[in-house]
């Protein structure tokens, strides 16, 4: 009787298991018998098969793709086809189809028309989970993308690309959609409650995903595109500085003309009594805190500092005084010698300060004491000063288009309201176009020249007024 350990005696007896990748472990495919109707493209693999060109610079069609092709143009696309340039953020152009031949009828196996409708199964319930899916590139078009978001859909997929690599996807959400629901929340300003539902997500998952996105730009977008330190002089002088400011103002052509403005984001009423005496502004009558905005004469934003209580001690000349004096954002050094900033009349305690510093200050000028209105002459100074300080208004109300800080905010919110205001700003520098830009630089030094021609002339209906003493209450008319 032989032993269970002992060795059998011939090779014959021994019984070796099959490797792995054999062909026993696979799972055989049938032919390709199943006709169906449906235009698909001819296999192709050393060439495009859109525009037929070679390699070697091809790229496989992702499956995503190919089903998305299926899905919208109702033609298959076969496995491993290769494309060198018609694909775009793994999106193919809308003119790639417009030349493409294609056959009448497809031939399919068993493992194919399984495996699609595996993936239309799939794609019914990612659709049916969410109620805006922007997942997919395709499900959403570019007017879609500018309503949800206020972003159009480059836009929206180059922010992605910018902060996609310091977040993760959840198991609820993916980055896509989490920077959709940020951007739906600044530029619809409508509540968690609402948002949840659309998004299908809960309240607790949404204010995680606003946290995300507010945390990740302000680390990793917001430095890039705002403050003093991001861009140079030079810079400003160049490409931000509209011609007809430096002809009204400037001398050398070297100063930097910026404009400054506070602005107001409302907030509820605070329980902290200190809180709520030093956020609450007389001249508004509510409760508010105060931004500083500093945009150049295009309406580029330059900087937002802030935001600032609403006292009477913290108006605009105090701001801008201490902004000076503590050298924020190393703003000391960032400015020079005969550099221009034009502000409005609540700057007028802070013109000194600037005049020390060696800053050209342009102010709409004040009434002396006794003074019933303007002098001619001092009336059309303040009239070019409005002409260049309005960008700065603008500016505000393109910060309040995004409903969110239109909206009274609640007290929980009063720490974030700055990194909001910032990144607000940032949307607008990058992907809007400048608010006040000239068609040319001849037609704006040619303005320029009218309107300082105009501002030393003489007022001539006054004169007439006076001489015939028009301007009295007893003068016969």
């Amino acid at each position: 009787m032989q032993h269970k350990s002992q060795l059998p005696e011939s090779h014959d007896d021994l019984q070796v298991p099959a490797p792995l990748h054999s062909s026993s472990t696979k799972t055989p495919k049938s032919p390709p018998s199943i006709s169906l109707p449906i235009s698909s493209t001819v296999k192709s693999h050393a060439y495009c098969f859109i525009c037929k060109r070679p390699g070697p610079k091809l790229v496989v069609v992702p499956s995503e793709c190919r089903l998305s092709v299926f899905v919208n143009q109702n033609i298959l696309i076969a496995e491993g086809n290769r494309c060198p340039n018609h694909l775009k953020d793994g999106i193919f152009t809308s003119e790639s189809f417009q030349n493409l031949k294609t056959t009448d009828h497809t031939f399919l196996n068993r493992h194919s028309v399984l495996d699609l409708i595996t993936k239309i199964r799939h794609l019914c319930q990612v659709n049916k989970n969410y109620r805006l899916h922007f997942d997919s590139k395709e499900n959403l078009t570019n007017e879609d993308y500018i309503s949800i978001t206020g972003l159009n859909k480059e836009n929206f997929q180059d922010l992605y690309k910018t902060i996609q690599p310091h977040i993760r996807n959840t198991p609820s959400r993916s980055v896509r959609t989490t920077l959709a629901v940020f951007l739906c929340k600044l530029h619809s300003g409508l509540s968690n409650r609402f948002l949840a539902t659309l998004f299908n997500l809960t309240k607790s998952s949404l204010r995680r995903a606003v946290k995300t996105i507010r945390q990740a730009m302000m680390e990793n977008f917001v430095p890039q595109n705002l403050g003093f330190h991001h861009v140079t002089r030079e810079k400003v002088i160049e490409d931000h500085t509209r011609p007809l400011a430096a002809s009204l103002f400037g001398t050398s052509g070297k100063e930097v003309i910026l404009v400054f403005d506070g602005t107001y984001i409302y907030i509820e009423k605070s329980s902290n009594f200190h809180f709520q005496r030093r956020s609450f502004s007389l001249h508004k009558g509510r409760p508010l805190l105060k931004p500083m905005v500093i945009v150049t004469t295009s309406g580029y934003f330059v900087s937002v500092l802030g935001p600032y209580l609403a006292d009477p001690r913290n108006n605009d000349a105090s701001i801008l005084t201490h902004i000076i004096k503590t050298n924020v954002e190393d703003i000391k050094h960032w400015i020079q010698d005969e550099d221009i900033f034009v502000v409005d009349r609540g700057f007028r305690d802070a013109i000194p300060l600037l005049e020390d510093m060696g800053i050209q200050a342009e102010m709409p000028k004040l009434m002396i004491k006794g003074q019933k209105q303007l002098s001619t002459e001092d009336a059309n100074m303040s009239r070019l000063v409005t002409k260049i300080r309005w960008v700065v208004e603008s500016s505000n109300a393109r910060i309040k288009r995004w409903k969110y800080l239109g909206h009274t905010l609640p007290t929980n919110q009063i720490p974030y309201i700055g990194d909001y205001v910032k990144i607000v700003c940032v949307l607008s520098n990058k992907y809007f176009s400048e608010l006040n830009t000239c068609l040319s630089r001849d037609d704006d030094e040619a303005q320029a020249a009218k309107m300082l021609y105009l501002s030393k002339q003489g007022n001539t209906l006054k004169e007439y007024v006076e001489q015939n003493n028009l301007h009295r209450k007893t003068a016969p008319w």
